[in-house]
């Protein structure tokens, strides 16, 4: 997958307008402490510290477009409760437009509980109802969402089996989404994928196809024959089928591709559907092709699942994390500007940031020892390289004696360091302003009120921190013995 390629695409692309259907729900979150078992039964005892109400369901994948900086129509019914109320507060303080969002006296508006001690689910709580839509429902919604599609680049499905995307709404608003050339995306569930049928693209996970198909996904060709098994009998342009920690594979015409997992460590994956559709649904509305749109589902995926309870992916996170994988070494050299961007989100988790600057020509024990010390300092640590230019003006013309960008490559496979950034700078005086670290670091042989960029980080409540280097370590004691011993030869 061509990342470099997929970035500059990315930051080219305008953020679309999509209209989204689908069951809506309330996510609601309830934290506390566990320390002890309930005297009335073999149960345990949260102490509730924090609750929280989330948009769920098809509004989570709202709330998704939103943070990706989509215009979104929302279409659809809720409860004419007060979950129902609160659910549309929650989607026009997303940015959400509601104006198509009905309010129904017979269905009750879902919401689900969760209770969660250090992070960890206890229990789920549902209250909904899964009654289908009535013929005059079904009419309503239908109209409505003819009403509010123009102007949109693509239709959402969002399906839960609580009744709104009935056969006769889906294949309404497949149709709808024929007649004005758009694609339709749909997230699907169930047994019966008949409804589905004349979809651009499906993203079942593998549970959802194997029920649709009743074939047993165990390896590569029963993988092939439930994905083509729904590609054709759907009769869908594409297929995405999510495969949890294997993956996606892409089925597209009678071509299949596939996506390896992105390896973080996994804290929640509720709502990591919603990502999937809502990428997959920015993806081919802004006209990338179903391969690069799901390259941008997977990376999203692989985000939100690292967040607890339905999170979303922003468009940044997107970049940064695209960014890190094109440059590879585990993406650490970055630019200053998108470096930036993804500390302040570092920061937001509450790690402390580290700085330290120098040339690291010649590589050595002194200059291992010394980034080894600066990290332990705090949570990550950046490494300031100056640029083969900027060193050739402060060292002379004959160095550096290795280029930046081996230089770079070469510190970037120690462990000990987070994120690299090359500057061309005499001093690092204005990256330093630009990444507002929380601790500056430099070598032992200065004294605090030399160092640059002292007085920006203690003026928002920085300091800075001296390390001796190991006696008689350096890249100039290196060169010097070798013409020694090159004088002596």
């Amino acid at each position: 997958m061509a990342l470099h390629r997929l970035e500059r695409k990315l930051q080219q692309l305008k953020p679309p307008r999509l209209l989204v259907v689908g069951d809506l729900m309330l996510d609601e979150y309830i934290s506390g402490r566990s320390e002890r078992i309930s005297p009335e039964a073999p149960v345990p005892v949260v102490e509730v510290s924090r609750q929280e109400l989330r948009l769920g369901g098809a509004g989570n994948v709202m709330h998704n477009l939103r943070a990706l900086g989509c215009e979104v129509v929302s279409v659809g019914f809720v409860g004419q409760d007060a979950d129902g109320e609160e659910l549309r507060q929650l989607l026009l303080q997303s940015g959400v437009e509601t104006a198509g969002l009905q309010s129904l006296k017979s269905r009750l508006t879902t919401r689900k509980t969760r209770i969660l001690s250090n992070h960890q689910q206890m229990l789920r709580i549902d209250r909904e109802q899964s009654r289908e839509l009535s013929v005059n429902e079904e009419l309503a919604l239908l109209e409505q969402a003819a009403a509010s599609v123009v102007g949109c680049q693509a239709i959402l499905l969002s399906d839960y089996l609580k009744g709104i995307l009935t056969p006769a709404v889906v294949q309404g608003l497949i149709e709808l989404g024929r007649s004005q050339g758009i694609p339709v995306v749909i997230d699907p569930k169930g047994r019966d994928y008949a409804k589905y049928r004349g979809a651009t693209l499906l993203t079942p996970n593998r549970k959802e196809a194997e029920l649709a198909t009743g074939i047993a996904i165990l390896d590569e060709q029963s993988l092939q024959q439930a994905g083509r098994s729904l590609l054709e009998t759907c009769r869908l342009e594409s297929l995405v089928l999510t495969r949890s920690e294997e993956g996606m594979t892409i089925f597209s015409g009678t071509n299949h591709a596939h996506l390896a997992t992105e390896a973080r460590e996994v804290f929640d994956v509720t709502g990591a559907g919603d990502t999937v559709l809502a990428l997959l649904g920015y993806g081919v509305a802004t006209g990338l092709g179903v391969n690069d749109a799901a390259c941008l589902a997977n990376i999203g995926a692989g985000i939100v699942v690292a967040k607890v309870g339905t999170s979303t992916v922003s468009f940044e996170e997107l970049l940064l994390e695209l960014q890190r994988r094109a440059i590879g070494e585990g993406g650490k050299i970055v630019g200053a500007q998108m470096l930036a961007q993804e500390l302040a989100l570092e920061k937001r988790c509450g790690r402390q940031v580290v700085f330290t600057n120098g040339c690291f020509d010649l590589l050595h024990v002194g200059h291992v020892k010394y980034l080894q010390k600066a990290r332990a300092l705090g949570d990550l640590l950046v490494l300031g390289l100056n640029s083969d230019a900027s060193i050739r003006r402060l060292k002379g013309e004959k160095r550096p004696l290795i280029d930046q960008e081996e230089r770079a490559h070469i510190l970037a496979a120690l462990d000990c360091i987070d994120y690299l950034v090359i500057f061309d700078e005499d001093t690092p005086y204005a990256l330093i302003e630009l990444l507002r670290p929380d601790i500056l670091v430099k070598g032992g042989d200065y004294l605090a009120e030399e160092v640059v960029g002292k007085e920006i980080v203690e003026s928002y409540g920085g300091r800075v921190e001296l390390i001796s280097f190991v006696d008689g370590k350096s890249t100039t004691n290196i060169i010097d013995k070798i013409l020694e011993q090159y004088r002596e030869e």
